[in-house]
């Protein structure tokens, strides 16, 4: 049984129990999800939601709050922010609603959040960090699992440290994104770094950063100690992939690619929840998401012209026809 299903107490093990959705602002909104737990993904994680827009009723952060809690659990939401009481109060209302984790974060390295002393920021703040984690555990019953990095910069890498005092606030579970909040995205995540906070605490440790493959993910595992990795960027495009890897881990064979119809079907019904959840503005947001279908589909250049060009929904849905059509020719 794997760390999560006891963190969750699910009696059955997950396909996908230590292969997580990392949280991705602008990707990881309800039909991404969907789409990962459609094609095999167990524990997903909403879009970093800011405590201080809960509690004010913010329109833009309760969009990112729309879920079904039945057919996305197990369900993590994230919350960020400075206060702790702010925090224990938009942990409430994630339970309310139906989250099955609360996760924190404390990782974030974009610049409107750190400003304001939250996400990553927070590495700079041991006590206040600290406070965070106790005031959300002992705000809910649910488990509460903490996001973080390696530290702010080369001079403060001090994630075993924050990772420690997590664990003693009750925190039951640490994802560590191999690089500092300096580093932002740039160079190779530092898997083995990461063992250091393997060695700090007995809680299991999720790895995260630059895991693009089963084999990388093993890799990662690896090198890190850790118990499972979270998965972010490189499920754009190919949502199939967390549960390849879980197969990999699980040393059972790897399910195989989806099929061009599989895969059609897919994206079609992607776009169409993005449509139905966003209006209008779902065709502008699915532009991104189409574009990474792209990079793993065959000579898909005119095609990704259409779908990141087009205005409106009917030329997208014609191309996506063209492509898939032209492509079930060219394999028969």
């Amino acid at each position: 049984m794997g760390c999560l299903d006891q963190i969750l107490n699910r009696q059955e093990q997950d396909s996908l129990a230590d292969v997580v959705l990392a949280p991705m602002s602008g990707i990881t909104d309800r039909a991404f999800r969907a789409m990962v737990r459609q094609c095999g993904g167990g524990l997903v994680v909403s879009e970093m939601v800011a405590s201080h827009a809960m509690l004010t009723d913010g329109r833009a952060e309760m969009k990112k709050l729309q879920f079904d809690a039945r057919a996305e659990a197990p369900l993590a939401i994230q919350i960020a922010g400075w206060d702790p009481e702010m925090m224990a109060e938009a942990a409430k209302m994630a339970e309310q609603m139906g989250a099955c984790l609360i996760d924190i974060n404390m990782g974030c390295p974009a610049k409107k959040v750190t400003g304001r002393a939250s996400g990553s920021a927070l590495m700079r703040e041991p006590v206040l960090a600290g406070k965070i984690c106790s005031a959300v555990v002992d705000s809910v019953r649910l488990p509460v699992s903490l996001k973080t990095r390696l530290g702010w910069d080369d001079a403060h890498r001090n994630a075993p440290e924050i990772a420690h005092i997590a664990q003693e606030s009750g925190i039951c579970l640490v994802t560590i994104h191999g690089r500092t909040r300096t580093q932002m995205y740039k160079g190779a995540a530092n898997w083995p770094e990461i063992s250091q906070v393997v060695e700090a605490v007995s809680i299991p440790v999720l790895a995260n950063g630059d895991i693009t493959s089963p084999q990388i993910a093993k890799t990662a595992i690896s090198l890190s100690g850790a118990h499972g990795v979270m998965v972010g960027r490189a499920a754009q495009g190919q949502p199939w992939l967390l549960a390849q890897i879980a197969d990999y881990l699980a040393d059972r064979p790897v399910r195989d690619y989806p099929d061009m119809a599989a895969r059609y079907l897919l994206i079609c019904q992607h776009l169409d929840m993005l449509l139905t959840d966003y209006g209008t503005k779902g065709l502008r947001l699915a532009r991104k998401h189409l574009a990474a279908y792209c990079d793993y589909l065959p000579a898909s250049d005119d095609l990704r012209a259409i779908v990141t060009q087009s205005e409106t929904a009917a030329p997208v849905f014609a191309g996506l026809s063209r492509y898939f059509e032209q492509a079930a020719c060219d394999a028969a």
